[in-house]
């Protein structure tokens, strides 16, 4: 026999036995079967008859991720620890006084509990009503349909009751990204995000199936206002881009929109008495705003739900969780560099956006509490110079919005870093001046004002609602680069 028969032969036998063993080769993707779901269905467990693969990868967001794998992100780890926001940033509980968020302000946790969370939480937290629905179930454009006026004003379980009992609890849903005939992306809330792409000039018919794939986490991943009547309750809900444009929403134009009318002032801060506004997880319009990422055309489903591979399905991972929990695979996808340096390169990032939201805060907290100070000199029968006053109240407002702005971003400061940082160096700005206007408004009406004022956080921190929920010093984050800043 020939050498090269005896190749092929022995050749032929390896591959037959490759084959029976299953062989080495990567299987091809198949192409997904869509199948027919019924109109309105919310169910998951229906959608998954259909498609399996995609709802057991999205059960899993029931599942606490490792812990570990994020310095500052630790919300949802295994260790199932409920970490504690004001404790983890003292200046918020000052910041927030007066509201629900300065009572009980927990780091987030999966998909899977949206709506759980609010059941647990503090109830100071729903007291704008069924409107705090929006964002966290799929029956919220049809509860809103259905009931109106009343959808944004009766009390929040008032409205929750009208969920079928079996879903109540459910977060969001498949019915939320998708079309249920063909699988298709698809906005599922008109009154909020169709209505602010509508206000920026948006045509939703040309938008791209990229965009499509962050548009569908900009349905909740944003920032909302909620506009209150004379009596203080809810009366809808909108998205504060107006003035804005696609890829360019600004924190300038957002504050400006909060602060066009009082009736977008939606509560009363304890320690000045101002009635303000507030901003919410703004992830979208921190990423979208000419960020590197946005401008290389990612989208939000790029990182959060990478394409993997089940079987012989190629399928985007329905568990949604940050690149790094999930060791940076999603990186991986478009970087050369290895999975450690590009997690040091996420690090370097939210370590400086810490260090600076820490400075930012405590210097915006410090201008707060001069205003308690003017305020007590004033109730005494001090004359306050009322140009000096206004003009502070105006830098202060604008610092506590863009604290706010990145301290409710839950990327610390990654969807965006150059941009991220630019708001916090205004912050810090906008409150050292309000600080200097206020101390010369003082010195001028005969007080003395220390050159360290006492922000008297535990007073804010602890005994807070219900609860009586306490400062936590075991989990406070601090500047990473050793600056005191806390007094």
């Amino acid at each position: 026999m020939r050498v090269e028969t005896l190749t092929i032969t022995i050749c032929g036998i390896a591959a037959a036995i490759l084959l029976g063993l299953g062989g080495c080769a990567p299987q091809k993707a198949e192409p997904v079967k869509t199948v027919q779901i019924p109109d309105g269905e919310v169910d998951p467990a229906v959608w998954g008859k259909g498609y399996p693969t995609e709802y057991e990868l999205w059960k899993k967001t029931e599942e606490p991720t490792p812990a570990g794998k994020s310095k500052y992100k630790r919300g949802f780890d295994a260790d199932r620890i409920t970490y504690d926001k004001l404790s983890e940033f003292p200046y918020m509980a000052l910041l927030f006084n007066g509201w629900g968020f300065g009572v009980e302000y927990n780091e987030p946790r999966g998909h899977a509990y949206m709506v759980r969370d609010q059941l647990e939480i503090d109830a100071s937290r729903l007291k704008a009503g069924g409107v705090c629905l929006t964002c966290k179930t799929p029956y919220a454009p049809r509860l809103q349909k259905e009931l109106g006026m009343d959808y944004y004003k009766k009390p929040f379980k008032e409205v929750l009751a009208h969920i079928p009992e079996k879903q109540r609890t459910l977060g969001v849903a498949c019915i939320d990204c998708h079309d249920n005939r063909d699988l298709t992306l698809k906005l599922s809330r008109g009154f909020t995000l169709q209505a602010a792409l509508k206000d920026m000039g948006v045509d939703e018919s040309k938008l791209t199936r990229q965009e499509m794939r962050s548009l569908v986490c900009a349905q909740c991943h944003v920032t909302y206002t909620i506009p209150k009547d004379a009596e203080m309750k809810s009366v809808g809900v909108f998205f504060p881009w107006q003035g804005s444009t696609w890829g360019n929403i600004t924190i300038e134009n957002i504050i400006k929109k909060i602060r066009s009318d009082p009736a977008y002032g939606e509560w009363k801060q304890g320690v000045t008495g101002f009635k303000l506004g507030f901003i919410r997880h703004p992830e979208f319009e921190m990423f979208s705003n000419s960020s590197v990422h946005w401008k290389a055309g990612a989208a939000c489903a790029d990182c959060h739900m990478p394409y993997t591979r089940v079987g012989a399905f190629k399928v985007s991972d329905h568990r949604v969780m940050s690149p790094l929990k999930g060791d940076m695979k999603a990186c991986l996808q478009c970087h050369s560099e290895k999975p450690e340096w590009l997690r040091d390169q996420v690090t370097a990032i939210q370590d400086r956006t810490v260090s600076l939201m820490v400075r930012s805060g405590y210097a915006t907290a410090t201008a707060a509490k001069l205003f308690e100070k003017v305020h007590a000199a004033q109730a005494a029968g001090k004359s306050i110079d009322k140009a000096l006053y206004d003009r502070a109240k105006d830098l202060y407002e604008e610092a506590f919005y863009r604290c706010v702005f990145v301290g409710a971003e839950n990327s610390l400061g990654f969807h965006n870093p150059t941009e991220t940082l630019r708001i916090l160096g205004d912050a810090t700005a906008f409150a050292a001046k309000a600080e200097a206007l206020l101390r010369q408004a003082l010195t001028k009406a005969g007080e003395d004002v220390p050159l360290t004022v006492n922000l008297e956080l535990n007073k804010y921190l602890d005994q807070r609602g219900e609860k009586k929920l306490k400062f936590n010093p075991n989990v406070e984050i601090k500047d990473p680069y050793g600056v005191q800043v806390r007094f």
